[in-house]
């Protein structure tokens, strides 16, 4: 029940960013927008380990893996999603991004050997994103070079998105959450802010609204601290295809979350979401496979006569892997 709940709060919270990016977007140039965002994070999340007393690994193993993942995670996926957003609707940019647990699904049997490539998993992919392809039918069209670039770019940081996530799974599960999460933002951020100095300019000059500080200042503590956070506490407990799902669900409760702010709902967007949901559905909660131990473990049991009859379940959700 608690990695349902924690998998539901990140949907919810990852599912709000959408609107904070676009609002945020109309007064501050993307990159930078980015790099302030994770510059807050770092600041929080450094004083969080300073008021628990934890220090940074000092481990040559640990700074590697938190300097790749940090760079594909935070300033790849975020530097080329934001730029590519620019140039696209944000319903192209939102099926785009669904090509996350599809990347997962093929680069996770490479490190975690455990987590297998199956029909079911394939198909359920598959139906969710032509779910979300649903609700944005009418957003799909690439016009122009810069719009096929801008796709390009979201597609890639999807794969490094994905392959950040399958690295920080196989290696990082044995460091601390903390730590790992804010030596990979510090490299996002210092990425990014230079990026955006040469491209961007001076931060002083931008257009620093009410508004674009608040959407600094939550996805910086709702969409990054918070989040990834909860994130990572979910990838050491269950599969990490069941993990990256929740890219799929976003952007369905972000079409709900917008018809709250005056946007129409129309009827494609429930049928997406009925794609979508049932796409979930079938990789949450998979059938229990029986093995041959289990059969033999039964059999013991039997003539023994010590039988715990609760543990006879056809349904598994949300199994737990660690």
């Amino acid at each position: 029940m608690k990695v349902l709940l924690v998998w539901l709060i990140l949907c919810g919270i990852w599912s709000s960013t959408w609107i904070f990016i676009k609002l945020g977007l109309a007064d501050l140039p993307p990159v930078s927008f980015a790099a302030w965002r994770f510059a807050v994070a770092v600041a929080v999340l450094l004083l969080i380990l300073a008021a628990n007393k934890i220090p940074f690994p000092r481990d040559k193993r640990f700074w590697i893996l938190a300097g790749a993942t940090g760079f594909f995670q935070f300033f790849l996926n975020y530097g080329l999603l934001f730029w590519g957003e620019q140039h696209i609707s944000s319903g192209l940019a939102a099926v785009l991004q669904t090509t996350i647990p599809a990347f997962g699904l093929v680069l996770a049997p490479f490190y975690l050997p455990d987590e297998k490539i199956t029909p079911r998993k394939v198909f359920a992919l598959l139906l969710g994103i032509a779910g979300v392809g649903v609700i944005f039918y009418e957003q799909l069209s690439v016009s122009g070079t810069l719009a096929l670039a801008g796709s390009a770019a979201v597609i890639v940081g999807a794969f490094f998105a994905a392959y950040a996530s399958v690295l920080t799974k196989s290696h990082g599960t044995k460091s601390n959450s903390t730590a790992l999460l804010t030596a990979q933002m510090i490299v996002g951020f210092v990425s990014l802010a230079l990026v955006g100095l040469m491209w961007e300019g001076n931060p002083i000059n931008f257009r620093w609204t009410w508004t674009a500080i608040f959407c600094v200042l939550y996805l910086a503590l709702i969409g990054s601290v918070a989040a990834f956070w909860l994130f990572y506490w979910l990838l050491r407990n269950i599969e990490i295809t069941k993990a990256m799902m929740i890219s799929l669900v976003t952007p369905f409760v972000a079409v709900l979350i917008g018809s709250f702010f005056g946007e129409t709902l129309q009827w494609q967007a429930l049928a997406g979401g009925a794609l979508i949901l049932l796409s979930v559905g079938l990789i949450l909660f998979q059938p229990k496979k029986k093995s041959v131990a289990d059969d033999t473990e039964k059999k013991n049991l039997l003539k023994t006569g010590d039988v715990d009859f609760g543990s006879d379940s056809d349904v598994t959700p949300l199994k737990v892997t660690n």
